[in-house]
């Protein structure tokens, strides 16, 4: 991947900060500056907070940990495509997204974009099963999504978690995707390098000639 001056950079990364909303029964955030300079501020948190990538370790007990992950999936060209309704993502809801063929990162923005953000929201939009096998079926590599998972709330057997992630297809979750036009983009997608991490909180960026 080549960066020029001429690219225009958009985060799409969720700030991380003292006491925001996790998902249930995960840590909770706590950040606590040092009190000195120079200051050294301890942080408390989850490996699943605000935007992070789940690599196949999340639910496979032999899966590639998220320091093994391959840097040419997180890297590269991907797009995004705007999903609307408050229902799971369906196979015919990513069929009518118009996606082109070549696709092989795709970033979802739904409806999960336009709610507050002021504490967890059991009722966030997700992939429905036939969804992942359309993803699959696609060739698709990396699936980011603006929610805090990739599947609704309390899904018998994690269906979504399971195929994806089986299939060595990287999820990146929590994604700030509410201004972000919908097309073609260069995604820059790095997760903290944890050792036989089962997750990790990442900077995630797209840019684009402009």
């Amino acid at each position: 991947m080549t960066i020029h001056m001429t690219q225009t950079f958009i985060d799409i990364t969720r700030p991380i900060y003292d006491g925001m909303p996790v998902w249930p029964g995960d840590p909770v955030v706590t950040i606590c500056p040092g009190p000195d300079l120079p200051s050294v501020t301890q942080l408390s948190l989850g490996s699943h907070v605000g935007t992070h990538v789940d690599p196949p370790a999340h639910f496979l007990p032999a899966g590639r940990t998220v320091d093994a992950l391959l840097l040419d999936v997180l890297l590269g060209p991907a797009w995004v495509v705007h999903v609307p309704g408050d229902a799971a993502i369906t196979a015919a809801a990513l069929d009518a997204a118009a996606v082109p063929s070549e696709v092989t990162r795709l970033l979802l923005r739904t409806a999960n974009s336009d709610r507050p953000n002021s504490g967890f929201d059991p009722g966030f939009v997700g992939l429905a099963p036939d969804a992942a096998a359309w993803l699959l079926q696609r060739g698709v590599r990396l699936i980011g999504i603006d929610g805090p998972s990739i599947e609704p709330f309390k899904s018998p057997g994690h269906p979504v978690h399971h195929a994806l992630l089986a299939a060595g297809v990287i999820i990146v979750e929590g994604l700030l995707l509410a201004d972000v036009p919908p097309g073609p983009y260069e995604l820059l997608c790095l997760p903290l390098l944890i050792a036989a991490g089962d997750g990790a909180p990442a900077r995630v960026i797209l840019t684009f000639d402009g």
